[in-house]
């Protein structure tokens, strides 16, 4: 599809973006105006967020040194920051007179909140994912010239599946192969979150415990229906709760595979915060990562940032008038340009030797050859091998000094803890032997 096309298709548009602040960079003079959602306790607060979080930021600081001094101001003629939060009815946006406002002159709904930890509080998941992937929809309904409300999704919600994988839809109540039960109950979900709460209250519990309890409840749930993590099993089932809602919204579900740093726009390399790769290439890079855990043939679908913009501005753009109510979309590179776990793991390395990070005294970092473990069974060897016979000892050595490295072997403890769960959650991603199929262009 042609640029100019799609371009124009925008023209005179009003759109309301939740969640992402990349979509900015990509405004075009002929938008009308661009309603963006910032949690905030009031309209100065999120005035102060959009110019401190947002147009301040290193993404608008290039923009600016490219475009010139007209950017800034530009973008503060066509945006507007709107107090709200999607966990809310009404996208928790209590000015009735721009509320109003929005419901009269939104053309487009853009809904990319979302909390991607992968073991996030349940609550806090269900709220922001699955919920409020169902609220977005539900003010989608109420905005009179409505033409299309567009979803971000994960393509990995669709489990652990092996060959090609179809662009279906999840219906209510679906569960994935390997779970222990066969119908997944959201209101049944709902109760248990709210029964955990109103418990924790009776008992009096700390914040620390709530926390502790409520992301510990979102692994077992999502593990209970076959899925990997709290962040893809909420994802889940904030698409079966859209295929619920009015069909007079037309809903494009986009589901990204590994979303990276950016490609070539707005500059190449930009991202924003350490996502899942960068943190784990950092990690390497500064020589705290010994060992990785994957399947050396195992597929790593990853997607640059501004890719998945660009392909969503598209299929919005071809669909702007199709009878279709709901429309779904992978998009990845593991049927076009699969990328291996081994070939990864040697672009890592061959980058990081040509290019090192520099430590606090500014000296480089020599990285050295990772070792690899194929298998889970494999990586909880090497950790009871590697890691436990030291543990024990410092627990005796603890024991015989009346605890006086009681922190010592607490923070030990917690660092091999933490590296298990972490390699857990990820488990999905390491071990992955699918292909996203990808009609949009293919």
């Amino acid at each position: 599809m042609e640029e100019s096309k799609i371009l124009q298709y925008f023209e005179g548009k009003t759109i309301l973006i939740t969640g992402a602040t990349g979509f900015l960079a990509k405004i075009q003079p002929e938008i009308k105006k661009l309603f963006l959602l910032i949690r905030a306790v009031d309209k100065r607060s999120a005035e102060q967020r959009l110019r401190e979080e947002v147009l301040n930021t290193e993404l608008f600081r290039v923009l600016d040194e490219k475009y010139g001094a007209d950017l800034i101001p530009f973008l503060l003629s066509k945006v507007i920051p709107v107090c709200g939060d999607v966990s809310y009815e009404n996208l928790g946006i209590y000015d009735s007179k721009l509320r109003d406002e929005m419901w009269q002159e939104v053309d487009i709904i853009v809904n990319s909140a979302a909390t991607t930890k992968f073991d996030e509080r349940y609550d806090v998941a269900m709220g922001i994912n699955a919920f409020g992937a169902m609220h977005v929809q539900k003010f989608a309904t109420n905005c009179s010239k409505i033409e299309m409300f567009v979803h971000v999704s994960t393509a990995y919600v669709q489990g652990s599946s092996v060959g090609l994988i179809p662009e279906k839809p999840f219906h209510r109540g679906e569960t994935l192969d390997g779970a222990k039960i066969s119908y997944l109950d959201i209101d049944t979900e709902k109760r248990i979150v709210e029964e955990r709460l109103r418990g924790f209250e009776a008992q009096n519990a700390t914040e620390l415990e709530i926390a502790s309890a409520m992301r510990n409840l979102g692994i077992d749930r999502a593990k209970l229906h076959g899925w990997a993590n709290t962040y893809v099993f909420t994802k889940a089932i904030g698409e079966m709760l859209l295929e619920k809602l009015e069909e007079n919204v037309k809903l494009i579900i986009v589901r990204p595979t590994i979303i990276t740093s950016t490609y070539k726009e707005p500059f190449s390399g930009w991202t924003e915060g350490l996502r899942t790769l960068d943190s784990i290439f950092v990690a390497y890079g500064k020589g705290k990562l010994k060992f990785f855990v994957g399947d050396p043939n195992s597929t790593l679908d990853m997607i640059p940032g501004d890719m998945v913009v660009n392909f969503m501005l598209v299929a919005m753009a071809m669909h702007p008038n199709q009878p279709s109510h709901m429309l779904i979309y992978h998009i990845g590179s593991s049927l076009r340009n699969p990328l291996k776990f081994a070939d990864m793991n040697w672009l890592m390395y061959n980058y990081l030797t040509q290019n090192p990070l520099l430590d606090t005294s500014g000296k480089p970092i020599k990285v050295e050859k990772s070792k690899i473990l194929e298998t889970m069974a494999s990586f909880h060897r090497y950790i009871a091998i590697r890691y436990l016979p030291f543990l024990q000892m410092l627990k005796l050595v603890n024991m015989i000094l009346c605890n006086h490295f009681k922190n010592l072997h607490a923070n030990a403890r917690r660092r091999i803890n933490h590296s298990i769960r972490l390699t857990e959650l990820y488990e999905l991603y390491l071990f992955f032997h699918g292909m996203y199929l990808s009609t949009l262009f293919w």
